[in-house]
């Protein structure tokens, strides 16, 4: 009975320190768990009302860099909707991530209102660094409005153009965007020499002209006045320095030379609406069809491709309307490859959102805005201009 009992407490005691160690184990364990989930940074505000509240929250690539730097990044978009925006939006995650920085993004939704409320929100959760793609960007009031929210935390702009002025207001203020009125030059260099090697094929009419619907964005909005004004200009400097005709607008009585899109969404949908409605009276069968379109953007150009496409243009085998955008869009690269469309201007939304995240690493820091920034593209002490690209696919 003895020896049992000394068996008994043996195993007894053998089974204790297992569960012990076992205990021990699964506090570890939990422990870790509790460190990869206070390390999530990326959490997306969408405001289709007033609110700023978290939408979703998930883990960074790199938890350990993350740990690295304190405080937080708000990051402002002017609508989640935008295609361009959208790329923009994966790229500069994924190089706040890979850069140890937690942030915060929100969808204004088109809102300038909505954006300036998120302002207050994030200032008040303690963001340290504001990074805006601006809606309002008609006047310099938003700007400065949000400059004076800022009250001294960092701000970088990015994408709709802010003027100097409102960028030097403070003296932590700098601007990532591009030249826009570049894009409008490439524009129109391109579609210029595009019809000059095809203009025979392009003459639908056979009337000697080629006649083009022009597409802007927003009413007000300095890279669409300046795409607007240059795609089309430089294209005619082009054919008129060979001898060609300038281009004609399709509607001799629009006096503007182009259709915007109302809600200043630069949108697919109202370049569909536009063209669809310019083909009821504007064909091939009527013998004044629309020969050229020129958009503001790659979203309207496709745009004008799905109601071409529809009535049986820009397909194998059919007759091909060059269609001619900006931003070298995923869905855009796709159709020049269909040759559905014809070209558009590259605007990196990786080097955009790269230089975004060195500049808020660099504020986060302590360092000069623009230290490490290739100087090439700096502009005084307030701008990095990203560069473009002609995109045709070839």
């Amino acid at each position: 009975m003895k020896k049992l009992n000394k068996k008994f407490l043996c195993t007894l005691l053998s089974v204790s320190m297992l569960a012990v160690l076992t205990a021990c184990g699964g506090k570890d364990d939990t422990a870790a768990t509790n460190a990869d989930t206070s390390t999530a940074t990326n959490t997306d505000t969408a405001a289709p009302a007033e609110s700023a509240a978290p939408a979703e929250t998930t883990a960074p690539a790199d938890t350990e860099t993350s740990a690295a730097r304190e405080g937080s990044v708000a990051v402002f978009y002017y609508t989640y909707g935008d295609t361009y925006i959208s790329s923009v939006r994966a790229a500069l995650d994924s190089a706040l991530d890979a850069a140890g920085i937690q942030y915060q993004d929100y969808d204004s939704n088109n809102s300038q209102t909505t954006q300036s409320e998120q302002v207050t929100t994030a200032i008040a959760q303690g963001a340290t660094v504001l990074v805006v793609n601006l809606v309002d960007t008609g006047s310099d009031d938003a700007a400065k409005n949000i400059i004076t929210q800022a009250n001294g935390v960092p701000v970088i702009f990015f994408n709709r153009s802010v003027s100097e002025e409102a960028v030097t207001s403070s003296d932590k203020c700098v601007f990532v965007g591009t030249d826009y009125e570049m894009a409008g030059h490439m524009q129109g260099e391109m579609i210029g020499n595009y019809l000059l090697e095809n203009y025979d094929t392009l003459d639908l009419n056979g009337d000697g002209t080629i006649s083009y619907v022009m597409f802007k964005g927003q009413e007000g909005n300095a890279e669409a006045d300046a795409r607007t004004k240059y795609g089309q200009e430089d294209a005619d400097t082009i054919l008129t320095g060979a001898g060609k005709p300038a281009l004609s607008f399709y509607d001799s009585a629009n006096s503007n030379k182009y259709l915007v899109d109302q809600a200043g969404a630069w949108s697919s949908a109202a370049a569909t609406e536009y063209m669809q409605t310019i083909m009821s009276q504007y064909s091939e069968a009527n013998n004044n069809m629309v020969e050229l379109v020129i958009a503001n953007n790659d979203e309207m150009a496709i745009g004008a491709v799905t109601a071409l496409q529809n009535a049986g243009y820009n397909k194998d085998g059919s007759t091909v309307i060059p269609v001619f955008g900006v931003d070298a869009t995923d869905a855009a690269k796709d159709a020049i490859a269909a040759g559905s469309m014809i070209g558009t201007i590259k605007q990196d939304a990786d080097g955009m959102a790269n230089t975004i995240a060195d500049i808020t690493a660099n504020f986060m820091d302590g360092k000069e805005a623009f230290d490490g920034v290739d100087s090439a593209n700096v502009v005084g002490t307030w701008r990095v201009n990203i560069p473009y690209a002609t995109y045709t696919g070839n």
